[in-house]
């Protein structure tokens, strides 16, 4: 693999890739996972299928910059490994304006909440908690 550090994109590549699109989600319990994400979090319903080839449930949600969320149920999948540090996605981050009143409406929703914490490298604050399912969740403060 070349590895770059801190270096930019081809010029190609930094032409073709815009945004992330979507992020991808396999849930336990498609119900508990959609009011998570729907009514906790407060994501948007762009459409809902129940898709009876797989016997599974597609729900895409929508953030406020146009950026979405698949929530998946599938039978009998396996748990996640770690917490948070297993291979592949390590964690989803949202950005907020505010995250001390974004903790603050997570755990008013019952939601727990780490303690927030700096980022050593930009000095914006953060803090972690999880979605239904484990999946470490990230609200960052600032752009």
């Amino acid at each position: 693999m070349d590895e770059n550090p801190g270096g930019s994109c081809s010029t190609t590549m930094a032409t073709m890739l815009l945004r992330i699109h979507h992020a991808a989600i396999i849930c336990s319990d498609y119900a508990v996972s959609k009011r998570f994400y729907v009514e906790v979090l407060g994501l948007a319903v762009i459409g809902e299928h129940w898709r009876a080839e797989r016997r599974s449930w597609k729900l895409d949600l929508a953030l406020p910059d146009g950026s979405q969320i698949e929530l998946f149920s599938f039978e009998d999948r396996p748990a996640r490994p770690s917490y948070p540090e297993a291979r592949g996605l390590r964690h989803l981050a949202f950005a907020v304006a505010d995250v001390t009143q974004a903790k603050a409406d997570l755990e008013a929703q019952g939601v727990a909440v780490e303690a927030i914490r700096v980022d050593e490298y930009t000095g914006r604050r953060f803090t972690f908690f999880a979605d239904p399912d484990e999946l470490p969740l990230e609200i960052h403060e600032g752009a």
